[in-house]
């Protein structure tokens, strides 16, 4: 970090702070909702809370060239990510879960040689693959201690869509405005979300008490449209590859927050994974200036 200026490395710490702290916080409201129905309400809202923020620039929306775009970013970024999410945290710890998830970077990695066809040095290579060794250490804690196979399934579908996500949003970057990517993704995943939960869920089923009001609007100002301004700010400051290289300390967050807070166990085998994941997605996002570009299949 020591090529970043002041403000760039407090808006890192705030933004690393506020999305380690958004999986105990989610943890703690999830038992009071039926899980579609609350992971639709915090999309919803950060998006319409957002719109209503860059408002003004609202001809850069260009709905008719870019609907398709909205939708497909919207499926993976939010439908996808927001309710994978809000399940899995019905079956695993916060912290655990927040590890599974953050193998996202990894994946972006290998999806982007993969898809993009962007380079891959010899140690990133190696980062992939302390990623992965990490990843199954995670998951047997996960399946040993928790006993929740279904939470592991579904923490790493949530880094798969999430990447994928990422990688297509990154694709129409030069086409779409990136403040209304996200705030039109997530009122279009929050509708979707609501709707099925509607008809799949139960209103009545949720306890308007202080942790579900604390994670709604978590999700709703900080969670989603404040932390988004932050990393968009960062990535127009060129600062979005020290984002990814300090995502590892997202996770670590996440885990130290639970233990405090929510009393959540951490187990030898949980540290040694999140060592090795930490490991990983900083060989992954190690800086270099490749000699050249592997060809695109495309």
């Amino acid at each position: 970090m020591e090529n970043m200026s002041t403000k760039s490395k407090a808006a890192l710490f705030v933004l690393i702070l506020i999305w380690g702290a958004s999986w105990p916080i989610n943890k703690l409201a999830v038992p009071y909702s039926p899980p579609l129905l609350y992971a639709g309400m915090r999309s919803i809202l950060g998006g319409i809370l957002l719109t209503l923020i860059i408002w003004k620039t609202r001809k850069a929306i260009n709905w008719r060239n870019n609907w398709q775009k909205y939708f497909i970013a919207a499926f993976f970024n939010s439908i996808l990510f927001f309710g994978l999410q809000t399940l899995g945290l019905l079956y695993l710890p916060g912290g655990l879960f927040s590890v599974l998830v953050y193998f996202q970077p990894i994946l972006l990695g290998l999806f982007a040689w993969l898809f993009l066809g962007e380079y891959l040095s010899p140690i990133q290579i190696f980062g992939l693959l302390v990623g992965f060794v990490g990843i199954a250490v995670v998951s047997v804690d996960g399946l040993t201690v928790h006993i929740s196979a279904i939470g592991v399934i579904l923490g790493l579908l949530t880094a798969v869509s999430w990447a994928t996500g990422t990688i297509y949003v990154k694709k129409v970057s030069k086409e779409v405005d990136p403040f209304w990517m996200v705030a039109i993704q997530c009122v279009i995943g929050g509708i979707f979300l609501i709707g099925t939960g509607t008809v799949f869920e139960s209103w009545s089923a949720i306890e308007w008490n202080r942790y579900y009001i604390l994670g709604l609007c978590f999700g709703a100002t900080i969670g989603i449209p404040y932390a988004y301004i932050l990393y968009y700010k960062l990535v127009s400051a060129g600062e979005a590859s020290k984002v990814g290289s300090y995502t590892f300390l997202i996770p670590i967050v996440a885990v130290l927050l639970g233990v405090l807070f929510l009393r959540e166990t951490v187990t030898y085998i949980l540290i040694v994974g999140m060592l090795l994941v930490a490991t990983s997605i900083h060989f992954v996002n190690f800086q270099y200036k490749p000699k050249y570009k592997r060809m695109s299949k495309n």
